[in-house]
């Protein structure tokens, strides 16, 4: 329960982060919040069946906006 937590909490947080970016009043500090950070990046890899051909590939490049919906997530869920 606690992964899903964290996983809504970077997903909203990042939401958040490109929803204020275009906000004229914090047009200073939103570009640091909203930059992403490349932690881990496997590039992709086809697999080819001859009936159907896949591509699978995870790149996990947070920012600090979704870091900071992660910390909030875990707070939220240690106090409900």
């Amino acid at each position: 329960m606690c992964i899903l937590f964290v996983l809504i909490g970077a997903i909203l947080g990042g939401i958040l982060g490109e929803v204020l970016k275009n906000v004229p009043s914090l047009a200073g500090i939103m570009p640091f919040l909203v930059t992403t950070y490349p932690i881990f990046d496997m590039t992709p890899v086809t697999i080819n069946l001859y009936v159907m051909k896949l591509t699978l590939g995870v790149a996990f490049m947070p920012n600090l906006m979704s870091m900071l919906g992660i910390i909030l997530a875990i707070v939220l869920y240690r106090r409900y």
